[in-house]
């Protein structure tokens, strides 16, 4: 427990006392609730004590021994309470180590906490002693001092300088010349409080809530402590003649202690080698200014030169003064210009521009000034035509004709020419050769390196010329001379990153350059800054083209090794090809045809690669030879249906006569007659000659022959030569049967007569049975051919027994309209012949025969009888 000492407990019981007081006075004698001490600063580690007073408006509701305390946020114990009466609670912290903390007063009610006040509480530590007190003087214008006050109090703590007179080396407490208050470590009088002289101390005491300290009364003499305002430097230069020397002149300040010795230093330096040297320079108290001079210095060269003063009995410089500069006498340049070239290809009219460019000198020590610089050039083979020019740039250009040049260049300053820098620029016939075999680059973490190797190791000097890929004016190239190597070295900092450069290797032999080696070279990559565009062009069926363009060099960012193309069909997987850097387009193959593609190009280097926008294509549902092989079958079918069409229109009547043959009329025959009542009364007749001009085929029979197969060959070959049938010509119209034409006559006509070799018959008992031979082909049923002079004898018996055969006559009444028609029928008119014999009389005189000739009915699968084809009848109009 720390021990509470005497003043402590004092202030305690005031504090008490207060609060007993208060709270038996009036209601409007203290706040609703206060706290005490209110913001109090106390030593650090020391014991706090504070109360918390409850006003009249709490009284009736809670009292003293509802109130707790907490520092910061923290509960204080309740051994720490102390209930003073019914509305004062105390509470005590013991070594209180805070530098700042709250205490707050809380009442409890109703099981909820209520902030009433808080306070906050500071510790620290009562001042030191202040210590180490120093001044500076400055004439007439401040005296300002400053000390150290020990350990950080915490506290807020004020400080008081005093200056006081001493006598006879004691200090006199009642002759204080002044004083000053500062919050901080220094103080300052201001003129005219800064009276000279050399018996004063200086005391300084520093004081908190805690306490105070003073510290002991320091002699200080003003003229050791003086510091005046640096001089001002009146001129720096050199002496026309005398190399290696400058003159300085300056002058010292108005305000100084009278009497005072000073002493001045000088300080100039080398601005090239940035090497300092320091001059000391002495003045009595009368003198006001000063010189002195520099030696030693480099020829054309310029210096900088400042200077500052002190007292000889201060402890104090001045501060330096301004800065000035001079250069010293100037000598001619020791050291040619760098001198390099660029030659353009020749004008159309054997001209060329010749770029010319230096550099500036860089000998050390430099040459000075330069004024500017002489260029002479003359033709190789003819000095006498000299020209020349001046130029105060580094660079020029001169256009010159196809001869060989000398070109000089040397720099001038006021002392003199540098020596000749000679350059030769060869003719446009010229022929150089190459002496390097390979150059190659690479980088290191600082460095770009380059190496190259020669097939002339009796050449021992180089140009490395550089420059970037895009740059255009041939100023802006750089370049260097190597002696005695093969390799070069130079930081990356002569190389900008993800820009391509151009390196050339020049050998130089005598005062001619040999052809260069050059490469390119990247010192960083990054990846592309944009990827390629796909042009996808026209697509086929199955096929592509994609092609794109290179990326603009500035924007590659390194050396493009290789294209990559993505194509991915709508809803499937990913594909992709890659191509070498040097194609620019690709055809994809083996694709789906009809489908929807994206394809995107990405173009990569050694940093990686970027893609371009996709673009997306359809392939086609049929490519040229799908067309071509669909196109042609249907061309050469119209073709030859056109000209199919063109051969029926040109050979009609030809077609007509062998597709379409006539076919000969029976009624028209001068062989036979036809029956007249037969034809007018026959229900068959009638049945055809009715008002629709129709007839149906199902009650037509073909009769069969009588006679035998071998009996008709024998007649055929006896009498084939023997009968002619002769037939004349009638106006026939078609009956529409289906889709068949069926000749009749229009005319109320008898046919006059049948030809001999085809016998008709029409029989009412036979014609349903017999319908379907005439429907079977034309190898089963034959024509029948006749001799004559069966033919007669076939005549005779018919008008014989003609009425005998009449009851036996084909009656056909109800034809079926459904009946099939044998094509057939129709086309067998080739094996159809008509016979007649020349022997009968009817042909000799050209009388027909009134009577028509009728076969013997046809007998069922006989080969070799007469048949029936239904368009050899010549039908009547029944009247």
């Amino acid at each position: 427990m720390p021990i509470v000492t005497e003043k402590e407990m004092f202030i305690c019981l005031i504090w008490m006392f207060v609060l007993l007081c208060s709270s038996i006075a009036g209601e409007n004698s203290i706040r609703d609730v206060d706290i005490f001490p209110s913001s109090p600063e106390i030593e650090r580690g020391s014991t706090l004590k504070l109360f918390c007073v409850l006003g009249k408006r709490y009284t009736p509701h809670r009292n003293a021994s509802q109130i707790i305390w907490k520092l910061n946020r923290e509960l204080i114990a309740q051994e720490n309470y102390n209930i003073v009466n019914e509305t004062v609670s105390s509470v005590t912290i013991h070594n209180f180590t805070y530098s700042k903390a709250h205490v707050k007063c809380f009442t409890k009610y109703l099981g909820n906490e209520q902030l009433l006040v808080h306070t906050e509480v500071k510790s620290g530590f009562p001042p030191d002693i202040p210590r180490n007190i120093s001044c500076i003087y400055y004439f007439d214008v401040e005296l300002t001092c400053t000390w150290s006050s020990g350990r950080e109090t915490n506290l807020k703590t004020n400080y008081t300088l005093y200056r006081k007179m001493m006598t006879e080396g004691r200090v006199t407490l009642l002759n204080t010349m002044g004083s000053c208050q500062s919050k901080t470590e220094s103080c300052s009088f201001n003129y005219p409080d800064t009276p000279y002289s050399s018996s004063f101390c200086f005391q300084v005491k520093a004081e908190n809530v805690l306490g105070e300290a003073l510290s002991d009364c320091v002699p200080i003499p003003l003229e050791k402590i003086e510091k005046f305002q640096p001089p001002e430097i009146l001129s720096v230069k050199k002496i026309t003649g005398i190399k290696q020397l400058l003159t300085l002149t300056w002058k010292m300040p108005e305000k100084i202690i009278p009497a005072q010795d000073v002493t001045c230093q000088v300080h100039y330096k080398n601005l090239y080698s940035n090497s300092s040297e320091f001059v000391t320079v002495s003045l009595n108290s009368a003198e006001r200014t000063g010189s002195c001079n520099l030696t030693g210095l480099w020829d054309s060269t310029e210096y900088s030169v400042a200077i500052r003063c002190i007292s000889d009995v201060s402890i104090f410089w001045s501060e330096w003064s301004s800065v000035k500069t001079a250069s010293t006498e100037e000598k001619a340049p020791l050291e040619k210009v760098d001198l390099w070239r660029v030659i353009e290809s020749s004008h159309s009219d054997g001209s060329r521009s010749v770029h010319l460019m230096w550099k500036p000198l860089n000998s050390f020590p430099p040459p000075g000034r330069i004024l500017g610089y002489k260029i002479q050039y003359f033709p190789e083979n003819n000095v006498a035509l000299k020209i020349t020019n001046n130029s105060t740039d580094n660079k020029i250009s001169l256009l010159l004709n196809e001869e060989a040049y000398i070109i000089s260049i040397t720099a001038y300053n006021s002392a003199g020419n540098s020596p000749e820098a000679i350059l030769r620029i060869p003719s446009t016939d010229e022929k150089t050769f190459q002496m390097i075999e390979a150059v190659r680059t690479f980088t290191t973490n600082e460095e770009v390196v380059v190496a190259w190797i020669t097939s002339k190791p009796e050449v021992t000097e180089y140009v490395v010329e550089w420059y970037q890929e895009l740059e255009t004016d041939p100023f802006g190239r750089s370049w260097q001379y190597i002696s005695n190597s093969t390799s070069w070295k130079t930081s990356k900092k002569n190389f900008k990153p993800f820009i391509c450069y151009n390196i050339s290797v020049y050998p130089l032999y005598g005062n001619k350059v040999a052809a260069p080696y050059s490469i390119q070279t990247y010192v960083q990559e990054k990846k592309p800054s944009e990827g390629p565009v796909a042009d996808t062009g026209i697509p086929g069926k199955n096929e592509v083209i994609i092609k794109w363009k290179e990326i603009s060099k500035d924007k590659r960012n390194g050396f493009i090794s290789n294209y990559t193309i993505f194509y991915k069909p709508e809803d499937g997987k990913e594909l992709n090809e890659t191509v070498n850097s040097d194609v620019l387009q690709y055809r994809l193959k083996s694709l789906q045809a009809n489908t929807q593609y994206t394809v995107y190009i990405m173009a990569s280097n050694e940093a990686g690669g970027t893609s371009g926008e996709p673009k997306t294509f359809k392939t086609l549902k049929f490519n040229k030879e799908d067309i071509i092989f669909i196109a042609l079958p249907i061309g050469l079918s119209m073709f030859f249906l056109l000209g199919l069409w063109i051969t029926c229109i040109l050979k009609k009547q030809a077609f007509k006569k062998v597709c379409w043959p006539d076919i000969p009329n029976p009624a028209g025959s001068i062989a036979v007659e036809w029956p007249l009542h037969v034809s007018v009364n026959n229900s068959f007749w009638k049945g055809v000659t009715s008002e629709a001009k129709t007839m149906d085929f199902e009650d037509l029979s073909v009769l069969e022959h009588p006679f035998s197969e071998e009996n008709n060959e024998k007649s055929l070959l006896m009498n084939s030569e023997n009968c002619v049938s002769k037939c004349t010509d009638i106006n026939t119209k078609g009956v529409i049967i289906g889709e068949k034409k069926i000749l009749y006559e229009e005319e109320n006509e008898v046919p006059k007569c049948f030809s001999p070799s085809m016998s008709y018959i029409i029989t009412d008992q036979d014609i349903r049975s017999q319908m379907h031979l005439a429907l079977i082909p034309a190898k089963a049923i034959q024509p029948r051919e006749m001799l004559g002079d069966d033919v007669c004898e076939s005549q005779q018996t018919s008008i014989k027994n003609e009425e005998n055969y009449n009851e036996e006559v084909l009656k056909l009444e109800d034809f079926s309209e459904n009946a099939v028609f044998n094509p057939y029928l129709k086309n067998s008119v080739k094996t159809r012949e008509f016979l007649i014999s020349e022997n009968l009389p009817e042909h000799r005189n050209n009388e027909p025969n009134s009577q028509s000739a009728v076969s013997p009915p046809l007998q069922n699968n006989v080969a070799g009888q007469s048949y029936v084809t239904l368009d050899m009848f010549r039908l009547a109009t029944a009247h």
